[in-house]
């Protein structure tokens, strides 16, 4: 057992999977689920994501020796201000938010000399959302990113990244203004992309449309609020991404247009290689 008792704020996807990872691998003595709808409450209890809950903040945190904020990025602050007269001397809080560095800059010293925040991004999910999707073997073999600072406890950090470890992930410590960056590029504009991509379809095409563009556009089913959210908190890094972007398209179009087939055939290989190297199989 890693904590006597965790707190999530925001028992969905994310948090509910949490939840029940930790339940599962008894790595908690008790999961409490705060949020502020009872029914979501009732549900995330019903699939094992926690074991009780409450809508009361004070209630939820006050004797927690670890609270992870699962809401949407536009929520984190306002939920860990929320939160911080209540924090039990010692306690850690961390966070699952896809952006970093506004986050960071908001809790670092938040809490004063009571809580300790460390901030990390588990980088997984799906397109889905609510515990009704959660799975606690999500996090199997994923990589979870710690944006630690100058301010970071290392105690406090390391116990979040054996947290992390416990239910199954990889870590990689960076600095927030670099997870912004390489998130951007690795998650932030694909989602862009395949946004776009259903956007130029019209009924016709989406009816020849097969298991290429369903599985290049799968990202495009996620919540249209959160990726929102996420897109404007990370918004200089996501248009820099779309300008990196916007030049290769520009470049492979040059090479389609004057018919240049070796030079288009090594750009198709690059790709081909680089995405293989990542993903062997």
């Amino acid at each position: 057992m890693l904590f006597h008792k965790v707190a999530i704020v925001g028992a969905g996807l994310i948090g509910g999977s949490l939840g029940a990872a930790l339940r599962q691998r008894k790595l908690a003595g008790r999961v409490v689920g705060i949020g502020y709808r009872a029914v979501s409450l009732i549900q995330a209890q019903q699939r094992g994501c926690i074991d009780d809950f409450t809508l009361e903040m004070q209630e939820g945190v006050c004797d927690a020796d670890l609270v992870v904020i699962g809401t949407p990025v536009s929520l984190v602050a306002e939920k860990a201000r929320e939160m911080a007269p209540h924090l039990a001397p010692g306690c850690i809080v961390t966070d699952v938010a896809s952006t970093k560095k506004q986050i960071v800059e908001q809790l670092d010293g938040m809490f004063g000399e009571t809580a300790r925040f460390v901030g990390s991004h588990p980088m997984a999910g799906s397109e889905k959302r609510g515990s009704e999707h959660s799975d606690p073997s999500m996090f199997d073999g994923a990589l979870c990113i710690l944006t630690r600072t100058g301010h970071t406890d290392p105690a406090a950090a390391a116990r979040v990244a054996e947290m992390w470890h416990g239910v199954g992930m990889r870590t990689l410590s960076m600095p927030p203004e670099q997870h912004d960056h390489y998130v951007a590029l690795a998650s932030h504009v694909p989602h862009a992309v395949a946004a776009c991509l259903v956007g130029i379809q019209d009924a016709t095409s989406l009816q020849c449309a097969g298991s290429g563009f369903k599985d290049a556009t799968r990202i495009a089913a996620s919540d249209p609020e959160l990726w929102r959210d996420i897109m404007l908190g990370n918004a200089a890094e996501v248009a820099g991404g779309i300008d990196m972007l916007i030049r290769e398209l520009t470049d492979l179009r040059a090479l389609i247009e004057t018919g240049d087939e070796a030079a288009l055939l090594d750009k198709l290989a690059e790709a081909n290689r680089k995405r293989s190297s990542r993903y062997p199989d």
